[in-house]
């Protein structure tokens, strides 16, 4: 098991990466598939056509979401925080990844910084 952070800047307020993180209908607009998303602890969650799929822990409007990522059977919950800061530049999200399987460890990163804050970063620039 492996564990990841990192920072990332994103040109927008922090209560619109929340909404971007958190809302159904901007999930989709960003991601381009649809999603299953809800700000209720406890409802289950499915992003990327099912590829990351688990449960909503906690939320804090504007500024925190705390998820556990699903990954088959797995003894040790993989937790996912993402705490917003306002920045110069936008939004400062810190990005801690817990309990990452070692062998999907590479894809998580990856995906991470391409299909997931890559492609939300890339969203807000385009506007």
């Amino acid at each position: 098991m492996k564990d990841y952070k990192k920072y990332y800047t994103i040109p927008a307020e922090p209560e619109l990466v929340y909404a971007a993180l958190t809302n159904p209908l901007t999930l989709q607009a960003w991601t381009g598939d649809p999603a299953e998303m809800s700000t209720e602890p406890g409802s289950e969650f499915s992003l990327f056509e099912g590829n990351i799929v688990g449960k909503n822990l906690e939320f804090e409007e504007g500024k925190k979401i705390v998820q556990q990522w699903y990954f088959g059977d797995q003894e040790e919950e993989s937790i996912v925080t993402i705490k917003l800061h306002p920045h110069k530049q936008g939004t400062s999200a810190e990005l801690r990844h817990t309990n990452i399987p070692d062998e999907a460890y590479d894809d998580i990163v990856e995906g991470w910084n391409e299909a997931y804050f890559g492609a939300l970063i890339e969203f807000y620039e385009g506007e």
